[in-house]
């Protein structure tokens, strides 16, 4: 006879899977961006752009995309510093607008870390219309 048993515990995150976290596929462009200070860009492949207010074209760099169980991360280089960068599941808001994202992303440059959120073309944030 045999028995069929499964791990309990806390529920898996959304679009997690045994080969890690699938919700965002690699082909999918990825536009982030936080606040204070003003940040953002998008991850395409192995590309990211990345813009400030100083820096409207942005600078673009090589990243490698990591998948987890509940997000992705992408690694490189800016500026000499590292670069890395977290993307995982959850409402998030910008703070200034009545947008709600579906992504939190997390930005460590070097010591420097900032919180922003982040959405794909298939994944939109959605316009909060004031009732």
């Amino acid at each position: 006879m045999l028995i069929a048993c499964q791990q309990g515990g806390e529920p898996a995150a959304p679009g997690t899977a045994p080969e890690g976290f699938t919700g965002i596929g690699p082909e999918e462009v990825i536009r982030f961006g936080g606040t204070e200070p003003f940040w953002g860009g998008s991850i395409d492949g192995g590309r990211l752009t990345y813009t400030t207010p100083e820096n409207i074209d942005g600078t673009v760099i090589g990243v490698d995309r990591f998948t987890g169980q509940g997000g992705l991360g992408f690694s490189g280089t800016l500026g000499g510093e590292s670069f890395d960068m977290t993307i995982t599941p959850g409402e998030c808001s910008d703070g200034m607008s009545d947008r709600t994202y579906p992504y939190v992303a997390i930005l460590q440059i070097g010591d420097g870390q900032r919180a922003g959120c982040a959405h794909t073309d298939s994944q939109p944030y959605v316009e909060d219309v004031p009732q």
